[in-house]
């Protein structure tokens, strides 16, 4: 079952046609005036156990500076292939980051947490910035940041 969820994890859609259903969600992280240059952030999944599931999003161009994200970069190896094609520019003080995916329903109400990490040129990184348990119920509920976000939240 681990071996599913890991290659679930593994795309954008995260999802494996037959095996399983999804839901398309949108992800919104809102940064704060925090007075720096733009963020890098890596949105990541856990399973139950706290063991990495998958990357589904990492904002900021230049791979040199994941290793700053150092809470997925500790939890995915660093494994750049991983994450071909779901790479954005980073995110600017007081803007917002707005993806939409299908995840895997499997990931939800079954103890999945989402985990955002970021990382300011010459400011502190902020690793594990955010973390949501995937529910249901957590659906449109705003989770505030520890510094440079705002809010994070997920809709169906």
């Amino acid at each position: 079952m681990k071996l599913l969820l890991a290659a679930l994890a593994m795309t954008t859609a995260l999802t494996l046609p037959g095996s399983a259903m999804a839901r398309p969600v949108t992800l919104t992280a809102t940064l704060s005036n925090y007075g720096g240059d733009g963020a890098y952030l890596a949105l990541y999944v856990t399973d139950p156990q706290g063991e990495y599931a998958g990357t589904l999003w990492i904002a900021g161009g230049k791979s040199k500076y994941y290793e700053h994200l150092s809470g997925w970069y500790r939890a995915s190896g660093g494994n750049r292939a991983e994450i071909d094609g779901i790479t954005g520019a980073s995110v600017g003080a007081g803007r917002t980051l707005e993806i939409s995916l299908d995840l895997a329903d499997v990931l939800f109400d079954a103890g999945y947490t989402l985990h955002v990490d970021a990382a300011v040129e010459d400011m502190r990184d902020s690793p594990n910035e955010v973390a949501v348990p995937l529910t249901s119920a957590g659906a449109q509920t705003p989770v505030r940041g520890r510094r440079y976000v705002s809010t994070v939240t997920y809709s169906f």
